[in-house]
């Protein structure tokens, strides 16, 4: 198999260096050309037809975002993966850009002084996302690229009935800040049940990203906090570096945010939201896995369908990388796998019935530019 072909953009020749190392030590890949702003990555692009690009943001005479843009104009699908300081303004250049259509982030080393930590940090970030990008398996480390799924199995029959839900719970990571700025938005204000989701994400890009769904939904979306009361029509974002769960009282189900260990490589991560909801609601769950790496999700999505809840998985033809909802699909836990579009119509048909049409969707940037 021919190596990965990879074009680095960033103005620092620091940055440049360290990217370029950790790419060329690895077999599978080989960076093909650098550029120092995005004016220039625009006509290497084009020049050089590498299978993905990573970008920085802030850069001299044609930024990243702006970049992203002028390539997604010459209708170019190569991925982009834009690399991303972990402060309030990157976090919310990264959401730019994702709407602008980039396809996933890694955050940049907090201390480029320190070359070993920062090709490391690089080296365990970035890899593994350009493998999944690409469609190459990733023979180590803690993700999988979709094509070492197994095929799709039909889901086991029903020895019980389906329970009506009561909570609605939903996992994402690679691909999901757009696919959730498309499914939340088409959600009605009377949506029944309380909401809760897990997308990957660092702290400061959580709470960012929960503006940006609120700004966009007929929902209450807001970053989670500890032993807030659930109730309908709010939707609760676990926030980075902490796992969301459900903690039961006499006075009502509420959200519980731990630190416990990582699960999946993730914290947050999907599994432990899941696990809860069933705790709290048995069979009453419905799950909806959409686009991201590895199978987050998958062990939680079995004990919900054992337990009589419904899970629903994004399809792989729409999804950026189709690991963690074909994970389900792979092993017989999908009730339905569907195409992003279908998603916020078969969580309202299943939550109220097919009386109730979903709310008109308002998207903004971030529901529209992304390109796969």
């Amino acid at each position: 198999m021919n190596p990965i072909r990879v074009l680095v953009v960033d103005d620092s020749i620091v940055v440049r260096k360290i990217v370029t190392d950790v790419l060329s030590q690895d077999p599978g890949i080989e960076v093909v050309g650098t550029a120092v702003n995005g004016k220039l990555a625009v006509g290497k692009v084009e020049q050089l037809k590498p299978d993905l690009v990573t970008m920085d943001i802030e850069m001299p005479e044609m930024n990243g975002i702006e970049a992203v843009k002028a390539i997604r104009a010459l209708r170019s699908r190569v991925p982009i993966i834009m690399f991303s300081t972990l402060t309030e303004r990157g976090a919310s250049a990264t959401l730019d850009a994702l709407s602008a259509g980039a396809n996933d982030y890694v955050t940049k080393p907090a201390n480029v002084g320190s070359v070993a930590q920062s090709m490391e940090s690089v080296r365990e970030q970035l890899i593994p996302k350009i493998k999944a990008l690409t469609g190459r398996l990733v023979s180590a480390g803690p993700v999988r690229a979709s094509a070492s799924l197994a095929p799709v199995r039909p889901a086991a029959p029903r020895t019980t009935p389906v329970e009506k839900p009561a909570i609605l719970v939903i996992g994402s990571s690679t691909g999901g800040p757009e696919a959730l700025a498309k499914v939340l938005p088409a959600l009605p204000a009377s949506l029944p049940v309380p909401v809760l989701l897990v997308q990957h994400m660092p702290p400061v890009f959580t709470r960012q990203f929960a503006q940006r769904l609120d700004r966009l939904s007929a929902l209450r979306v807001v970053e989670a906090v500890d032993g807030t009361q659930l109730s309908p029509g709010t939707v609760h974002l676990a926030p980075g570096d902490h796992h969301l769960t459900i903690r039961t009282s006499a006075r009502g189900n509420a959200t519980m945010l731990t630190q416990g260990p990582p699960e999946n490589f993730c914290r947050p991560a999907v599994d432990p939201l899941f696990r809860s909801a069933v705790d709290a609601h048995k069979g009453a769950v419905l799950a909806v896995v959409l686009t991201g790496m590895g199978s987050d999700g998958k062990l939680g999505a079995a004990r919900i369908r054992e337990a009589g809840g419904t899970v629903v998985v994004q399809d792989q033809a729409t999804s950026v990388v189709w690991g963690m909802p074909g994970a389900i699909a792979s092993a017989g836990l999908a009730d339905e796998i569907l195409p992003l579009d279908r998603i916020a119509e078969t969580i309202v048909r299943r939550l109220t019935g097919p009386s109730i049409s979903t709310a008109p969707s308002r998207f903004s940037a971030l529901a529209t530019g992304g390109v796969r």
